[in-house]
């Protein structure tokens, strides 16, 4: 990489990183290119933290706390932010619950002011609970009549234990919605939503150390602690063929989901796994699976790889979507790539393209204030440390066949896996 090039990218020379304490780290990287700003960040609070018979409880606190603070109504809340033409925003998941929000440089502050009060002051008002509820139960009736949404959370029950929770899905289930209580979100607010862990990325048009300002003033009188958190239990490989089929009448196409718990973004092998996955097919480059299940064999209207990382071990999934006519027959060469991931070594130059794939679409996710934001945010979240995109080219380029394929035999078992089939009920 040119040097040029290389101090474009931001690293540890032009990102401000400090931890405030209360526990909340904070980086921040100026960009004057035009007059807005982003904010990302989020908090140690998410669907690990809930029980079983609570399935969903993250996610639907999180979507009350938008709907009124101590100070402020859902209406004033919006209306406070539209009015200077910025947004924000919350969202619940596994490990974390982030937030966010968009605007001019002048408006940080009334972005972190809104960002601060939903997270610290929710007042959980029950008619709001209630209205969530409906749009939640909404949401689940319409999920048992989307293919992909089926296959998704069949995939997890079959790849991952009972007692582990990525079993379970983060939305939850038509009863363990109706069984939440107001009572419940606020005592899980209360338990979970603390400073300690928490990350704020702020990018824009404005100066760094007036950005880390903006969040002492808006965040630096939070003070609390979460519970500590158990570790995740072990998601075991899988030591058989597990299937399982969704029957949804009236639909033309099944969505086929097959693999096994990946690893987790910190695991020594990722990278490697990385190309891996590119080699077998992502969207935006066709890769083994498309060429040989979608277009030789027409098999499938979309099919590739996907390796979730993260700080869980994530699933490593084929997914496709195909005729119902077609699913075993994709499956089976589907399985056949598997395979010869495992028993060949990658050829150099099929490598060389993923590896070019790989490094080329970075500056394009680095584009916009937003792309920068999410990438440090990530960069913080894994511990890469900030000279990571500065090393980013040679850690791609580094990775030999030999690794590929090691990777391949370490986490792709084509004999034992999870498949998950939605689609139209099999006929008689």
């Amino acid at each position: 990489m040119s040097t040029k090039a290389t101090h474009s990218l931001p690293g540890p020379d032009d990102t401000l990183r400090q931890t405030l304490p209360n526990g909340i780290t904070v980086l921040a990287r100026e960009n004057f290119a035009s007059p807005a700003v982003v904010v990302q960040g989020y908090l140690t609070a998410g669907a690990l933290d809930e029980p079983v018979e609570l399935s969903g409880l993250a996610d639907f606190t999180v979507d009350v706390m938008e709907r009124g603070t101590r100070r402020r109504s859902f209406e004033e809340l919006y209306e406070t932010v539209e009015s200077v033409g910025a947004s924000f925003g919350f969202n619940s998941g596994g490990h974390s619950t982030g937030f966010g929000g968009k605007g001019l440089a002048d408006q940080l502050p009334t972005l972190l002011d809104i960002l601060s009060e939903v997270l610290r002051e929710p007042t959980f008002p029950p008619d709001q609970v209630a209205k969530v509820r409906g749009e939640l139960l909404t949401d689940l009736r319409e999920r048992a009549h989307d293919t992909r949404s089926m296959a998704s959370l069949m995939f997890n029950e079959l790849a991952y234990p009972a007692e582990h929770p990525y079993h379970y899905p983060q939305s939850g289930y038509l009863e363990t919605i109706q069984r939440i209580t107001r009572e419940n979100l606020v005592d899980f607010h209360r338990r979970y939503f603390a400073p300690q862990g928490a990350v704020i990325v702020i990018v824009g048009a404005v100066k760094a150390a007036d950005a880390l300002k903006a969040v002492q003033h808006a965040f630096g009188a939070w003070q609390g602690a979460r519970p500590e958190r158990s570790p995740l239990p072990p998601a075991p490989p899988l030591a058989a063929r597990a299937e399982g089929r969704v029957a949804i009448p009236d639909k033309t196409q099944s969505d086929v989901m097959l693999g096994w718990p990946g690893p987790a973004r910190s695991s020594p092998d990722f990278m490697h796994c990385h190309l891996a996955n590119t080699v077998l097919g992502i969207f935006g480059m066709m890769g083994r699976l498309g060429k040989v299940v979608r277009e030789a064999n027409g098999l499938a209207y979309y099919v590739y790889s996907q390796v979730q990382g993260g700080l869980g071990p994530g699933a490593w999934r084929v997914i496709a979507g195909v005729n119902p006519a077609n699913v075993e027959r994709a499956v089976d060469l589907s399985v056949q790539e598997l395979r010869r991931m495992r028993e060949e070594r990658v050829p150099d130059e099929e490598l060389a393209d993923s590896q070019a794939y790989l490094t080329g679409i970075l500056p394009l996710q680095l584009e916009t204030n937003e792309g920068v934001a999410a990438t440090l945010l990530n960069i913080e979240r894994y511990d890469l440390g900030l000279d990571y995109l500065s090393r980013y080219t040679d850690l791609i380029k580094s990775v030999t066949p030999e690794e590929v394929q090691a990777a391949a035999q370490r986490w792709l078992d084509p004999d034992h896996f999870a498949l998950a089939v939605a689609g139209p009920p099999e006929s008689p």
